[in-house]
């Protein structure tokens, strides 16, 4: 694990100052524009501008490292992305803030890919498994530790979104210091949507509302947070919650559905965190403690389930498919991730701030419904031609999802290398 941390430990920082940034980011504009007066609506559809650039950026960017290079397109895409952070303070209107979001959203995707296709070329088959983990960890933890910023200064004021300038800007330096040759790499092939979906119905259709879920939570929950008149200490405690039961809960779920009919752990998990969105809708705004356990407990089973649904599609795909179809699955996570903020805000218009628990719920529960719908339908892909979990997160780029289908892969390779030597 040290050889590997070693051998990459400049970008694994670079990732973990834009993680920074980004969480903060992400935190600060949803309070700052309730304390604006922008209202739910309007700050529902300010904020999905960033995951619409997201996706945009996600597809476009690969192909235009061919053209003009890695060092080139990352620096050009911090620098834009650290700018878009002081715009916000000089333009204060939901259409600015909507297109400034558009561009933040395109500039961050584009720096995970490039960052990602780095990681890519230092990963070896010895290290990539470590590199991998290591990789998420940061990215669960740069969110988190961005929430806890949010304590350092008053959100009404300038000084968070200069620091979250500072923070990708020094992004800059380990990355494009210690990066080396540019890695060859090529644009991620795709499958269509229709032909996924016939492949595995389940796995593409909780996809694309576990991204309307995710959205939903980290856009609209620092919306939910000041309403109900959580201080700022408070309210980046409870978006880190969510960020720490999914780093918690990942590997454990992971390990469940290797070992079952992972229909049955996608049923299971959804339930829990319709559950858990239900409980904290009810009784969030009376009890804190309760608020934090609950938030902790759905963040732990819906982060997972988008590594679950990916595991689940793979399984019912050739090798040769799998890469293909983790940039499909990206299209459609991020579908669901451009609706996730509009659908939160319309349910809080219309039932207050527990709305946007209302609609995760509604999310999670349609994926436990239609898993129990594929369950009688279809028989179970047996246990032994299930493919190997790997948690992977909604905020990557097809790059890193092809990476952990090689690590899928070779774990699968190298244990039937084992059971054929005993």
């Amino acid at each position: 694990m040290l050889a590997a941390i070693a051998s990459a430990w400049a970008l694994l920082l670079g990732i973990a100052l834009i993680m920074l940034g980004n969480g903060l980011q992400g935190t600060l504009l949803g309070v700052r524009a309730t304390l604006e007066g922008f209202g739910t609506g309007t700050t529902g559809l300010v904020l999905t501008g960033y995951f619409a650039g997201f996706m945009a950026g996600s597809w476009i960017v690969p192909r235009l490292l061919a053209k003009v290079g890695h060092v080139r397109v990352f620096a050009a895409l911090a620098s834009s992305a650290s700018g878009a952070a002081l715009l916000h303070t000089l333009f204060v209107s939901p259409l600015s803030w909507g297109l400034i979001r558009l561009v933040t959203g395109f500039s961050i995707a584009g720096l995970y890919v490039v960052a990602e296709s780095w990681l890519n070329d230092a990963a070896t088959n010895k290290t990539r498994g470590q590199l991998l983990s290591v990789y998420m960890i940061i990215m669960m933890g740069g969110l988190g530790g961005g929430q806890l910023l949010m304590n350092l200064y008053d959100p009404l004021g300038f000084e968070l979104f200069v620091l979250v300038s500072v923070l990708i800007s020094f992004a800059l330096i380990p990355i494009t210091l210690s990066a080396g040759r540019a890695p060859a790499f090529d644009a991620p092939e795709s499958i269509g949507v229709r032909a996924l979906f016939r492949a595995s119905p389940l796995g593409v259709g909780g996809a694309f509302l576990i991204g309307i879920a995710h959205s939903a939570l980290f856009a609209m929950g620092p919306v939910y947070a000041t309403l109900i008149g959580l201080a700022v200490d408070r309210l980046s405690f409870f978006i880190a919650a969510a960020l720490l039961g999914g780093l918690i809960l990942q590997w454990p779920i992971g390990w469940l559905s290797d070992r079952f009919d992972r229909r049955k752990v996608i049923v299971a998990i959804a339930w829990v965190a319709t559950g858990a969105a239900l409980g904290a809708g009810v009784g969030g705004a009376d009890s804190y403690a309760a608020l934090i356990g609950l938030t902790a407990l759905l963040g732990g089973t819906s982060l997972p389930l988008y590594s679950l649904c990916g595991a689940h599609t793979n399984d019912h795909l050739t090798p040769r498919q799998m890469v293909a179809a983790s940039a499909t699955l990206v299209l459609v996570s991020g579908a669901g991730l451009t609706l996730g903020p509009s659908i939160a805000a319309l349910a809080m218009g219309l039932t207050g701030p527990p709305g946007m628990f209302w609609s995760l719920a509604a999310a999670h529960g349609c994926v436990g419904v239609y898993g129990l719908y594929r369950m009688v339908r279809h028989d179970p892909v047996p246990l032994e031609k299930q493919r190997r979990y790997w948690p992977v997160s909604l905020r990557t780029s097809p790059i890193v999802q092809a990476l952990a289908l090689r690590e899928v892969r070779d774990s699968r390779d190298r244990d039937l290398a084992r059971w054929s030597g005993w």
